[in-house]
């Protein structure tokens, strides 16, 4: 349960989200910084690996590859800059059990083509744009100027990530589905989230 603590919100809400991180991951997150880190480079490393794998899947896709090719290298950026943290606080990347969140969202992906493609985009456009709110609020209430500029440092490519996989969706399916589809997966992302997971996650 949140403590009742006011926490900083002072910016506007991202529209792929169906709803809005709650106080108690905040809460949870704060109280565990070098945890949080830690899984978050995990999650760079992941973004970079889902990407690479959209590349590999729809290989011959045209105009695919040179879309994520940036997106790829970015990634892998960000997981070096939060590696160098993480060892400069005295850690390493350490092995952390993943919250169920990736796997579930993963099973709303229809198996068939080409819906398969669309909520391929739209799921990884959905979980950046969540790393993109979360970093929002961890680089206006972390106590810690460090970790305040580091959130504030990537949590602009987060919105450019989830603006690309929006754009690649709209370039290749009539809006009105993509729409249609993204309000349910963002239903679905939001319920997932609904009940805090117990151990501290970027996405828990």
């Amino acid at each position: 349960m949140s403590s009742g603590k006011i926490f900083k919100r002072d910016f506007s809400s991202i529209k792929w989200l169906a709803s809005a991180t709650s106080d108690d991951w905040l809460e949870q997150a704060l109280k565990n910084p070098i945890e949080i880190l830690i899984d978050h480079a995990h999650c760079e490393r992941k973004a970079a690996g889902a990407a690479l794998q959209l590349m590999f899947r729809y290989l011959c896709e045209p105009g695919l590859a040179e879309a994520l090719t940036p997106l790829v290298k970015e990634e892998l950026d960000h997981f070096e800059t939060v590696l160098a943290l993480i060892k400069k606080k005295g850690r390493y990347l350490e092995p952390l059990a993943a919250p169920p969140y990736g796997t579930l969202l993963s099973k709303s992906i229809r198996k068939t083509e080409p819906q398969r493609m669309l909520d391929s985009f739209l799921v990884a456009g959905l979980i950046e744009a969540r790393s993109h709110e979360r970093m929002q609020l961890l680089a206006a209430n972390s106590p810690e100027k460090e970790l305040r500029d580091l959130y504030a440092g990537l949590m602009l490519s987060e919105a450019r990530h989830s603006s690309l996989y929006w754009f690649l969706a709209n370039q290749r399916y009539e809006h009105e589905e993509v729409l249609t589809r993204l309000s349910e997966l963002a239903t679905e992302e939001a319920s997932i989230l609904a009940n805090l997971h117990e151990k501290p996650r970027m996405h828990s």
